[in-house]
């Protein structure tokens, strides 16, 4: 059996003259057809006479050139122009003569230059046409030839208003390609940047920590293995994300979760973070994006601890509910200020959009008492 869908893509990679060429070949070979004689388009209603081997040649220059409707507008037009004009002047009225308004509409969908010109071209070869009709004894009127040339007109504009709203289609597609592009890079410079903060804010402060510890070598050694920890894990992480970036990555690589809190936490004590960690409940087995979303947080929230509260009691709570999560990390800043690599604020402002993106609320500010405060309430079943 034929695979009609092959046919069909193979038939789309052809060139579009090869394409367009079967209307020009059919309309020809209808306008042999004895039935469809003095059925074409016509102006001046001269009298119809019989086919002789000018007509075929008519026929050829209304019909041939539709091939090139796409390709070359320009000369298609011109063409058949040329073959509608002689079909008037001798009266053959043949079938392929509809072939005007086809090139007319293709010439205003596909002309890319001169267009002005060529219509004003057209406009007066038009009006010598009428008056070799009138000497020839055509008995239209003058209001008949000013509505069959509003009739071509129309065409034109048929062409023209196609041509119009493939350019705005065209160019909404590339707003959305362009907005897409540019999500996307927001999207992975805030995972580059929480996946890299995170990491390297805890490498700074444990190799700070470990320049007041060569007095201690059992507590160095223990210091610069959690830097090395720390770095290795920074580059795990940093492979998963280029593993996403590829076009043809594994769909289930794994990305962060809530169920990897405690793992989290337990690193940032060991770059000498004192931090309390408080479960209530249990993730929803549909949290979808909700759970990625809890861990960015916490981990951002950490991180500036880390940064600008080194030492400081910072609390973490979590809780699951069938609807929601809802986590609060605070820090009541009663520690001291470890050298703190800085920050340009992008990491709250990227926490606010990720909740916002899965219709949650965000807060982060000083506490009255003191310390700072970052709570988020992420819906569950988040789609991811």
């Amino acid at each position: 059996m034929i695979d009609l869908r092959r046919v069909t893509d193979l038939w789309q990679r052809c060139d579009v003259v090869v394409r367009d060429l079967p209307f020009g070949l059919a309309m020809a070979v209808t306008s042999l057809l004895p039935g469809l004689h003095g059925k074409g388009t016509q102006v001046g209603d001269l009298p119809a006479r019989p086919f002789d081997d000018l007509a075929l040649v008519v026929i050829a220059l209304e019909c041939l050139p539709l091939a090139v409707r796409r390709r070359w507008p320009g000369v298609c037009l011109a063409l058949v122009s040329l073959g509608f004009v002689l079909d008037q002047l001798r009266g053959y009225h043949v079938f392929a003569s509809n072939a005007m308004p086809i090139a007319l509409i293709s010439a205003g969908a596909h002309l890319e230059r001169h267009r002005r010109v060529t219509v004003l071209l057209l406009s007066m070869a038009y009006v010598p046409l009428a008056v070799a009709l009138h000497r020839l004894g055509a008995t239209e009127r003058v209001e008949g030839y000013v509505v069959f040339y509003l009739a071509l007109a129309l065409a034109w504009g048929i062409g023209a208003r196609l041509r119009s709203t493939r350019a705005a289609e065209a160019e909404r597609r590339r707003h959305v390609a362009e907005a897409t592009r540019a999500a996307e890079r927001t999207r992975i410079a805030r995972e580059l940047h929480d996946v890299v903060t995170h990491h390297v804010t805890a490498m700074v402060v444990q190799a700070e920590a470990a320049r007041y510890l060569t007095a201690a070598p059992d507590r160095l050694d223990a210091t610069l293995s959690a830097v090395t920890d720390t770095g290795r894990r920074a580059i795990t992480d940093l492979r998963h994300m280029l593993d996403l970036l590829k076009a043809d990555h594994d769909t289930d690589v794994s990305l962060p979760s809530a169920g990897e809190l405690r793992t989290l936490v337990e690193q940032t004590r060991q770059a000498g973070q004192p931090v309390e960690f408080a479960e209530e409940g249990t993730p929803a087995e549909s949290a979808g994006s909700a759970e990625f979303v809890t861990y960015r947080v916490v981990q951002e929230a950490l991180t500036n601890a880390l940064k600008h509260a080194h030492g400081s009691r910072t609390g973490v709570r979590v809780r699951y509910g069938e609807k929601e999560i809802i986590v609060e990390v605070s820090t009541d800043g009663s520690g001291f200020r470890a050298v703190s690599p800085g920050g340009s604020g992008r990491g709250l402002a990227g926490l606010r959009e990720r909740v916002d993106a899965v219709g949650g609320e965000f807060s982060a500010g000083r506490q009255a008492g003191g310390g700072f405060v970052v709570r988020a309430r992420i819906p569950a079943g988040s789609p991811s």
